[in-house]
């Protein structure tokens, strides 16, 4: 009986040790994941600006979800995934009208009259406006210690923000404060979706459900708006349609299911320090010197959100 009884405690044991591992890799590899979504978002913002060379906003903006929905129908017809449960289109609908064609609109918009460094630093105040609307969301509420490292990094990256614009807001602020919110809240509803059905379906039905949509706004875009097609032109199209809206937002919904929408928005605030790098190599701009200093304020702020248990 002793014996038949020690094998019996000692199952359990073992499961809850191969359990905190596979949590422990899953939170690793969703980091990984959210990490790699970081990157390519932060090339949308030189990616628009170079599609901006050749299409005009509202084509530009309407190609990519076309583009970005035509490869998105193709895994999904390729993988014979089932439509979306009745439950989950409303769902659908706020990731589609927030990060497919909010976003998107509204940030293209900003970038006629703004820099990519000016927009990707206002841009930079997303990880605390998406943690906020997940926490309400939710009903999840973080450590205070999660949130005084959120909010120390978002006021890093609005002191750089004022600094850069001579102190007073640019005139496409608007826009990119309003992408803020519309963006905070796809990201948050698609991470909560992203629990219940694989992240990259939840990418794919949400460019889906805005198809008819865009091919209509590409039309009346093209239509309406000059077109000159440059290498760079083309090319920003191409990225922003795949790489940002389809490849970046599959990875992206992975790891925030895997390590949650809180901790994993925190991860972007490094999303304008790599844009501002990718401005200099790809756009030729220029940085203030304050760049070394926001760049280490705001990864201090990154690794005490993501240890704070």
């Amino acid at each position: 009986m002793t014996a038949k009884n020690s094998a019996t405690r000692l199952s359990p044991i073992a499961v809850q040790v191969e359990g905190h591992s596979t949590v422990r890799a899953g939170g690793r590899s969703g980091t990984a994941l959210a990490l790699l979504g970081v990157v390519a978002f932060s090339l949308t913002f030189p990616a628009t600006a170079w599609g901006l060379e050749s299409f005009g906003p509202w084509s530009l903006v309407a190609l990519r979800s076309t583009l970005a929905a035509l490869v998105a129908g193709g895994f999904l017809l390729a993988g014979r995934v089932p439509l979306p449960a009745r439950a989950h289109w409303a769902g659908l609908a706020v990731v589609a009208g927030g990060v497919v064609v909010g976003f998107p609109l509204l940030t293209t918009l900003a970038l006629r009259t703004s820099t990519t460094s000016h927009a990707a630093v206002v841009v930079g105040l997303l990880p605390l406006t998406t943690a906020a609307l997940s926490a309400l969301r939710t009903g999840i509420r973080p450590p205070r210690a999660f949130w005084a490292a959120a909010v120390a990094g978002a006021l890093v990256v609005l002191a750089f923000t004022l600094a850069q614009s001579g102190g007073a807001p640019s005139a496409g602020d608007a826009y990119l404060f309003g992408a803020l919110l519309v963006c905070a809240a796809g990201y948050t509803e698609g991470g909560r979706l992203a629990r219940l059905m694989p992240g990259w379906q939840v990418v794919g039905w949400a460019l889906v459900l805005c198809l008819p949509l865009s091919l209509a706004g590409s039309v009346l875009g093209l239509a309406a708006e000059p077109v000159h097609p440059t290498w760079h032109g083309v090319a920003g199209l191409v990225w922003a349609a795949a790489g940002s809206t389809f490849l970046g937002l599959y990875v992206w919904y992975r790891g925030m299911a895997a390590i949650g929408a809180p901790r994993a928005s925190q991860l972007q605030l490094a999303q304008p320090l790599l844009t501002l790098v990718w401005s200099v190599a790809l756009l030729g701009e220029r940085l203030s010197p304050a760049t070394p200093l926001a760049a280490g304020a705001v990864l201090v702020c990154i690794t005490v959100t993501q240890r704070v248990k």
